[in-house]
């Protein structure tokens, strides 16, 4: 009965914001919450729901939000810090050297937006790198007339496949989950990366030619990219002061790297310091950040409101259940195929649920029955990572909210448009994880 209410409120989820009926934010606040109170009185009924109590569903809730809210306060702090240095004009100079660069060629264009996607990644975090990419980017898209779905498709597909470096997140989250080394699952996995890289490529070719044919090379003028600004505010540009804006952002990135601080700490140190360099007002300080707040808090209010859904599923145990009759339905002939199954599981069942719910509900169960056929966890972990660039389509990642409201798109377009992208490329990089033995295609004891 509880993988049949898990299933049944993850899809009611997914129906009613991909209908549009409901906003995500509202979506991940009341289904959850309605569903929890029908395996409550269905806890009258059946043994198997007896245990979900009404007065433990808060604690839950709150549960499922103190583990994000970490990752709220970061983004944030993140929102408000990039925002604050798109102001000041620091990526004015990069949008005017990729103009003159590019002479109005579309083909130029795609190829300069996963490459300047797959720099900027190296952060480890998606939505600084949305952030950085589309403020780059987009206003070549708006110039050219090239549709802003190429854009937001080739930084997700981007992003995903760099999503793998052991900060980024799910490698970080495989390796403790099946507590082994992070960097043994990261490293064997940088040829399928690399595989994945030249795919994307081939991607942002295709796509460049088509909108090379329907649009041909617009001829700018040279003196066009002088005139951009990224900045909606004239008056918060601080050229001046631009190469120190561009040592702090440095730092600030190998600080995350190489993890001094906590992530939101350091953007916290990081916003406050730019707002005194930059700006000795303090009525202008307030009045930036009052006119950033709505975009940050939009994307907040979001993270909080999917702890609540995550936190119902964990405690009410709709995740493990889930995660045992999934593992019950495998025959046992196809044991032997428990890694490339759990790569190919990992598209959906991380679209459809969150990364933690996955790697430390679901991945211990398979990684436990695929020892009993001679797959090692680290092999499994390995596995558990590739279908990644499916998960960035997922309605429960900030993130894409955050590209889909830059890049000025629906979210149901975004999916619509990238969803078959996606899994060709966590195939590509499935494949070719196997053919270099990251993990094994059929594996049994002798």
């Amino acid at each position: 009965m509880l993988t049949l209410l898990g299933l049944g409120m993850i899809l009611c989820f997914m129906y009613l914001i991909m209908t549009r009926r409901m906003s995500a934010l509202v979506a991940l606040t009341l289904i959850p919450v309605i569903f929890a109170l029908i395996a409550y009185v269905l806890g009258f009924f059946f043994d198997s729901l007896s245990h979900i109590e009404l007065q433990n569903l808060g604690e839950m809730m709150l549960d499922g939000v103190k583990k994000l809210a970490p990752t709220g306060v970061m983004l944030l702090f993140a929102i408000l810090y990039f925002a604050i240095m798109i102001d000041t004009g620091l990526f004015d100079p990069s949008v005017k050297w990729i103009l003159r660069l590019v002479k109005g060629d579309p083909l130029k264009v795609t190829l300069g937006t996963i490459t300047l996607t797959l720099i900027v990644s190296l952060d480890g975090d998606g939505s600084t790198t949305y952030m950085i990419c589309v403020a780059a980017m987009l206003p070549l898209y708006k110039r050219l007339g090239m549709s802003p779905l190429v854009m937001a498709c080739l930084m997700m597909l981007a992003s995903g496949i760099m999503n793998l470096t052991p900060w980024g997140g799910p490698t970080a989250r495989a390796a403790s989950a099946l507590h082994v080394d992070p960097n043994d699952v990261f490293v064997p996995m940088i040829i399928p990366m690399l595989c994945s890289i030249a795919w994307l490529y081939f991607i942002g070719y295709m796509y460049g030619r088509m909108e090379r044919k329907r649009l041909g090379i617009i001829e700018l003028d040279v003196s066009h990219g002088d005139n951009i600004q990224i900045s909606s505010n004239p008056e918060a540009n601080r050229a001046h002061l631009r190469w120190f804006n561009a040592l702090l952002t440095i730092c600030l990135m190998i600080c995350l790297v190489k993890g001094v601080l906590p992530m939101s700490i350091l953007f916290m140190i990081a916003l406050a310091i730019a707002l005194v360099v930059n700006y000795k007002d303090i009525n202008m300080q307030k009045d930036l950040v009052a006119h950033h707040a709505g975009s940050a808090l939009n994307v907040v209010g979001i993270i909080f409101a999917a702890g609540i859904f995550t936190g119902i599923l964990a405690g009410t145990g709709m995740v493990d259940s889930m995660s045992k009759e999934l593992v019950a339905i495998i025959p046992q002939s196809m044991g032997p195929f428990l890694a490339p199954i759990t790569a190919v599981l990992n598209m959906p069942l991380t679209f459809f649920m969150s990364n933690d719910a996955f790697y430390y509900g679901v991945l211990p169960v398979l990684s436990e029955a695929a020892l009993h056929y001679g797959i090692t966890p680290v092999e499994m972990a390995r596995a558990s990572i590739v279908g990644q660039p499916v998960h960035l389509l997922s309605p429960l990642v900030p993130s894409t909210y955050l590209l889909c409201g830059l890049a000025g798109i629906d979210l149901g377009q975004h999916q619509k448009f990238a969803i078959k992208w996606a899994i060709i490329t966590c195939l590509v990089m499935m494949f070719a994880a196997i053919i270099c033995g990251v993990f094994p295609f059929y594996s049994t004891l002798s």
